[in-house]
């Protein structure tokens, strides 16, 4: 089988013949029938995201089980699914208190090898899934089965951008009908985040980027207003929120600049959620005394910011019923040896997620 495989930070891709290792007692092979090209994959191409290498990128995808291991009990062979890329052992302190997100044995049940190069040597998959792969072998905990028929390209989606987006409203900003909520980056992430707090009843969606390609079609997704950041962000946020600033503001971004935006923007005793995948060498700088005279909280939200199991599952079931647009999202579907072209799409904005599609 074909993948795409990263043999060195910030060289281009190679795609490679290897082959999905046999599964194990906990692990489930699947053929992979999407995947999505997410900004965290350009952070692991640029090495600001540190793996060992080689290593098959690709951590948003859906498919479709072929084989299971003999204690498999969560799906079984033709079952379709989306990748979870927080493996949970479900057994350990945070398991247990229903915090998967925060899960003991993440790391270590994602650093397994599961490929199994042309020499017979082993290869990781990042996050441990490796979605740029037209099979993969991935713990049984890494998809989640769902009932659709929702098109594969929008279905991967959910796996990661979509789910990270939403649970950074529902399950860590926790935004009630009525707030006022601002998101800065909108990308797939950012327009997730923007249709989940528009679903939860905010009474104004405030969408900021850059590019206005992303600016239009997060109002058209459910933004009130988009506007491009700027030295008057907090003037233009004061206008719209009667001077106090947001109750939440989402960053989807990953920069110390725009969390530092997402601080300012945010209201006396608001919300900054941090979502957006940054570089480790940033460090974020605010005042000592504000920490504490403006009340705010800072959190950060990873993945789904709690059960994906849970949460996957009804995001496929708004899609189906047309709450949750998730067709606007794709901005074009390209074949594996097209993965080089969807980094540069993203870095030039003229994407919100490219989708590669296997035959």
């Amino acid at each position: 089988m074909r993948a795409a495989v990263l043999e060195a930070p910030t060289r281009p891709l190679v795609v490679r013949d290897i082959r999905a290792a046999d599964p194990g007692p906990h692990e489930v092979v699947v053929r992979t029938t999407a995947s999505g090209v997410c900004h965290t994959d350009l952070h692991v191409l640029h090495g600001h995201i540190r793996v060992p290498v080689p290593t098959v990128l690709g951590h948003e995808g859906a498919g479709v089980v072929e084989r299971v291991g003999s204690a498999v009990r969560r799906v079984r062979p033709g079952d379709h699914v989306v990748t979870s890329a927080a493996a949970a052992c479900g057994s350990c302190f945070y398991c247990v208190r229903t915090e998967p997100q925060n899960c003991d044995q993440m790391a270590t049940l994602s650093a397994i090898p599961r490929f199994v190069d042309e020499a017979g040597g082993a290869l990781r998959g990042f996050a441990g899934l490796g979605t740029f792969a037209e099979m993969m072998t991935v713990h049984e905990s890494s998809v989640i089965p769902v009932r659709t028929d929702l098109p594969a390209a929008q279905l991967a989606l959910v796996g990661c951008g979509v789910v990270t987006g939403v649970g950074a409203v529902v399950n860590t900003a926790r935004v009630e009908p009525g707030m006022t909520v601002a998101v800065i980056g909108c990308g797939g992430v950012g327009q997730s985040a923007i249709q989940a707090a528009a679903l939860s009843g905010a009474a104004c969606v405030v969408a900021i980027d850059p590019v206005e390609l992303k600016r239009e079609s997060a109002r058209h997704i459910g933004a009130s207003v988009a506007i491009a950041p700027g030295d008057d962000l907090e003037a233009a946020i004061a206008s719209l929120t009667e001077g106090r600033g947001v109750d939440v503001a989402i960053e989807a971004v990953g920069s110390a600049a725009t969390i530092t935006a997402a601080w300012a923007i945010t209201r006396r005793g608001g919300t900054v959620v941090v979502v957006g995948a940054a570089d480790p060498a940033q460090v974020v700088s605010l005042s000592a005394a504000d920490l504490a005279l403006s009340r705010k909280t800072m959190k950060g939200s990873v993945f789904a910011g709690g059960d994906a199991q849970k949460l996957i599952p009804l995001i496929v079931k708004l899609a189906e019923a047309g709450r949750f647009d998730l067709e606007s999202l794709v901005s074009k579907t390209i074949r594996l040896e097209d993965v080089g072209a969807a980094f540069e799409d993203m870095e030039q904005g003229r994407v919100t997620r490219s989708v590669i599609v296997y035959d």
